[in-house]
């Protein structure tokens, strides 16, 4: 790199005002950080075959306001402020068109047309995305609904609390529902093939498992890094309320059960209501597509779960309307099992029944659908299931690839017309008005509300992945910040249960007390959770976890998915088979689990905010093996095997950790694109050593043409810090 290229690199990277063009220093602030500046060794050509040193140390704090970067031929060094940077802030975009008041009449006129066009069109991307979470939601039941429920047939299984947890969340990311999954577990608590007790971990497990839709959300915006972070923790503070809850909650209920004796004593005395019905809100605008595409049987999945003849139906709805007979013919005892063979082989018929006399004779009993009196339903998909034609599972499949492709398709243009709708003055009024708090003392009362926001909405989306799901993109926009997103989600929790006790009311009067008593249980899990992680601020430690996985997903992309799998699944399915072999198998290695992970968690703390308070071996983590402390080794071994495909999650060797200005990240001007262009060629023609984004707040920091093997944990710690 030569002299004038060095002084072009630190041209940009620092602001022209305030710095000292030899040193890198700012000049306000040479006097207090003047030893630092001139201990920094010069780069001369004879140099350049000297063994790399790893960078200095960040200093703690440096002034408000200031950045520093110097660029050299081997390494960078940077210092910023924590008090200038805060990359969770809503993101401001400015409109770099003509002003209103320069607009002619005829221009006034083109533009509220434009803005009308596009709110049009965000209207009519979110009905889609709306529609495809519907028939994703389908698609998963075809291809696993059938075996999602069985489990639920099981009396092995349930009996056991940390299994029956984990049933909850897989079923229920099998069949992308909590909505189906809870109904299935309220049907069997009615029919009195579970008791109250049994079902409680279930529904614990339906609450985390429907958190899966919004990271699916989040991963179609994995394309920028900034708009990934930020989504991806959107996302993730749901997550992480479910299974902290669950971590408290789940042993307390063992324990006490205090949801069961507390919901019981508040069902006792209730009087079913003799004309309520559960109102229809968003499924009576969604369903007039969507059932033009498929349409699936409930009573299906109950039976699966029941374990009744109505299981040999489709699952995808083939009578719209049914008309039922019920036979009763009697035969001699050879022919009476031949028949009866025949009848329970055939698809519509049901309650089969074979009684034997004495006499050599037999009364074979069945229900069949009149196919001749039926009414069939109309619809793309229909007559998937029956012999000869498209399987449960081929249909599911299809179903899956297209609700995806819409889905991403939908979000990926509303969050293009959405940024290009929310700039300029009036983005910044939608923005104020959606993160603001009240004044003074008032502010605190803030959160409150946007619960029951979120509880109204939900009930009229009835269902809180559709609310969330929304939601999720517009954090990644920087349109909701990541700290109302949280008591956004936290009513939505609430909502949903709200739904449920509304479908309970209207059921069968006769077994109201358990449904309603279910439903009871489902909302005061999530009150307790709110009681604990939302009134007292430090507690609300979703946020942090949210954050800290947004940062660790914006830096290794294919972290998410590794995230997905893991939590969703993988983690799931281990514990549910260490817990069904033994429970001392589960606790000999749950407990130690347990402990190493607080130990981790406690010394992390402390090493941010108290390390004196901890052995000088236990301030850093260096001395353990590097795998164990970063991910950067899997990144390289990731990155490697995926280069060729060039995949979204696995570019961090390319195009490093990126964090640009508002303006740059938003914008996508020109100016952005010519300023990359020209640091990546300087720093092609250095050999790929050093390289720094351009802007007054944030830079980029690209750690992989820096020599992942020298300065990754460097790195690592600068994204920390930002």
């Amino acid at each position: 790199m030569t002299e004038s290229e060095k002084s072009d690199v630190k041209g940009h990277v620092m602001d022209s005002s305030t710095t000292d063009g030899v040193t890198g220093c700012s000049s306000s602030s040479a006097a207090s950080s003047s030893s630092s500046c001139s201990s920094s060794p010069s780069v001369h050509s004879s140099d350049r075959n000297e063994k790399k040193e790893p960078p200095p140390p960040y200093p703690e704090s440096v002034e408000e306001g200031h950045v520093a970067v110097k660029v050299d031929e081997d390494q960078v060094s940077i210092a910023s402020s924590r008090t200038s940077i805060d990359p969770w802030g809503i993101v401001e975009t400015e409109d770099t068109g003509p002003k209103w008041k320069d607009l002619s009449v005829p221009w006034k006129i083109i533009r509220v047309i434009w803005v009308i066009v596009r709110i049009c069109i965000i209207v009519g991307l979110l009905y889609f995305f709306i529609c495809s979470l519907d028939v994703l939601q389908d698609a998963f039941q075809l291809l696993a609904g059938r075996a999602a429920s069985s489990v639920f047939a099981n009396s092995v299984l349930i009996n056991n609390p940390v299994s029956a947890l984990m049933i909850g969340v897989l079923v229920t990311v099998l069949v992308q529902s909590s909505s189906t999954s809870t109904s299935i577990v309220v049907s069997m608590v009615g029919s009195h093939l579970l008791t109250v007790q049994q079902a409680i971990p279930i529904i614990m497990g339906a609450n985390i498992g429907t958190t899966v839709t919004n990271t699916l959300v989040a991963l179609t915006q994995s394309p920028d890094r900034q708009v990934f972070r930020r989504a991806f923790a959107g996302a993730t503070v749901h997550d992480a309320f479910n299974w902290l809850t669950v971590l408290i909650l789940l042993p307390l209920e063992c324990a006490t059960h205090y949801l069961y004796y507390m919901t019981e004593a508040m069902t006792q005395n209730i009087v079913p209501p003799s004309d309520m019905e559960n109102p229809q809100f968003l499924s009576a605008i969604t369903e007039p597509l969507t059932k033009l595409i498929i349409q699936l049987d409930k009573k299906v999945m109950e039976a699966i779960a029941h374990q009744t003849d109505r299981q040999k139906f489709p699952m995808a709805k083939y009578y719209c309307t049914e008309v039922l007979m019920d036979f009763a013919e009697n035969y001699t005892a050879p022919e009476g099992q031949m028949e009866y063979e025949r009848v329970n082989d055939m698809i519509f018929t049901y309650n089969v029944k074979l009684t034997e006399y004495g006499d050599n004779t037999s009364q074979l009993t069945y229900t069949e659908v009149l196919d001749a009196n039926s009414t069939k339903c109309s619809y793309l998909f229909h007559g998937t299931g029956m012999p000869g034609a498209l399987s449960e599972p081929a249909a599911g499949g299809i179903l899956l690839i297209s609700a995806l492709l819409v889905m991403t398709f939908s979000l990926l243009l509303m969050v293009k017309v959405l940024n290009s709708l929310l700039k300029g003055p009036m983005a910044k009024i939608v923005r104020k008005v959606v993160n603001a708090n009240f004044p003074g003392c008032w502010s605190y009362f803030t959160g409150y509300v946007a619960m029951l926001f979120g509880i109204g909405i939900t009930i009229i989306f009835q269902s809180s992945s559709v609310f969330t799901s929304t939601l999720t993109p517009l954090v990644g926009i920087g349109v909701v910040s990541v700290e109302r997103m949280y008591p956004l989600t936290l009513g939505s929790n609430i909502g949903t249960t709200v739904t449920s006790i509304l479908a309970a009311l209207a059921g069968d009067p006769s077994v109201i007390h358990e449904t309603l008593q279910v439903a009871f249980c489902h909302l005061f899990f999530n009150i307790t959770g709110i009681v604990i992680y939302y009134p007292i601020p430090f507690m609300r430690i979703p946020i942090v976890l949210a954050k800290r996985l947004g940062i660790i997903t914006a830096r290794y992309r294919w972290f998410a998915i590794v995230y997905l799998v893991t939590m969703f699944l993988l983690f799931p399915l281990v514990v549910f088979g260490l817990s069904m072999a033994n429970g001392y198998v589960l606790l000999a290695v749950g407990v130690p689990f347990l402990l190493v992970l607080a130990f981790v968690i406690i010394v992390n703390v402390l090493q941010r905010k108290r390390p004196n308070w901890l052995p000088r071996c236990l301030r850093t983590w260096q001395w353990l093996p590097k795998p164990l402390r970063s991910l950067e080794p899997y990144d390289r071994i990731i990155t490697a095997c995926c280069r060729s495909k060039r995949c979204c999650c696995c570019r961090n060797q390319d195009d490093g950790w990126k964090t640009t200005s508002s303006s740059d990240s938003q914008n996508g001007d020109t100016g952005k694109r010519e300023r990359e262009n020209e640091m990546s060629t300087r720093n092609a023609g250095a050999g790929g050593k050093a390289e720094a984004a351009v802007g007054k707040k944030v830079h980029k920091v690209n750690c992989t043409g820096y020599d992942n093997a020298t300065y990754g944990e460097a790195g690592d710690e600068v994204v920390s810090r930002l």
